[in-house]
């Protein structure tokens, strides 16, 4: 193990830094809380990640997205991401998936599935596709972020099952959704209890036409980053708790 991941096998040990250079991630949007989630998992010495977006940097994101800045706007935000992550860890095989996922582009996504998957999309018919395809294919670990826009309570994130989230208008739509497909369990989401600043649903947009037009949401960056470092907190605790258990 090289010297830049010292600090985490101080604390967590060799077989588990092994274990995450064993592991391959996938983390599906680059945007306010997927880029935050890609490093932490750069950072905590993930072996292979599959990055998976289909915009661009834009101005508009430098508030809140790690992969925006003056010099990135314009170009494809996967491969910023890719370059950013070489530079933390040359040794991570890293994948730059340029697509936008829906119910056809799902199945060749996840034809050969991942070891966990970071749903961090903003869209909600994407993100139920993904969430529906990676149950099916009973990825061992599902892990999606909610609604963190239009909050600013650091205290009142949390992480749990999709069954048991609360307040939060975005988890009520994944969750009807998903019923209708028969899921109910099984996805750990990251959300928060602080009841949002506005009462417009928590998706955002969708670009190239896709979808019903929705106005942008309110988002502070503190909160967005949250979202997406205890979503990866919770890739590695998972990764490192299901090995622990098979053994």
């Amino acid at each position: 193990m090289t010297s830049r991941f010292i600090r985490t096998e101080l604390l967590l040990g060799e077989k588990a830094l092994a274990r995450l250079a064993g592991t391959r991630v996938m983390v599906v949007g680059m945007g306010a809380v997927g880029s935050y989630a890609t490093e932490g998992l750069a950072r905590s010495g993930i072996g292979h990640l599959q990055l998976v977006d289909f915009d661009v940097a834009q101005e508009s994101n430098i508030n809140r997205q790690l992969y925006a800045l003056s010099s990135t706007v314009g170009k494809p935000k996967v491969e910023v991401a890719r370059e950013r992550v070489l530079d933390i860890n040359p040794d991570c095989t890293v994948d730059a998936i340029t697509t936008f996922v829906d119910d056809i582009t799902v199945c060749q996504l996840l034809a050969d599935p991942p070891d966990v998957i970071i749903d961090a999309i903003d869209s909600l018919n994407s993100k139920v596709a993904l969430l529906h395809a990676a149950s099916e294919r009973r990825v061992a670990c599902i892990i999606s972020s909610m609604g963190a826009a239009t909050r600013m309570d650091p205290f009142s994130v949390r992480a749990d099952d999709i069954s048991k989230t609360k307040h939060c208008p975005l988890a009520r739509l994944v969750r009807k959704r998903l019923r209708r497909r028969g899921i109910r369990t099984g996805i750990r989401c990251i959300y928060s209890v602080e009841e949002p600043r506005q009462t417009e649903v928590e998706v955002e947009a969708e670009e190239f036409d896709r979808g019903r037009p929705r106005p942008p949401l309110g988002s502070f960056s503190c909160l967005t980053g949250i979202f997406g470092l205890v979503a990866a907190t919770e890739a590695v605790r998972m990764t490192l708790e299901s090995e622990s258990s098979s053994q």
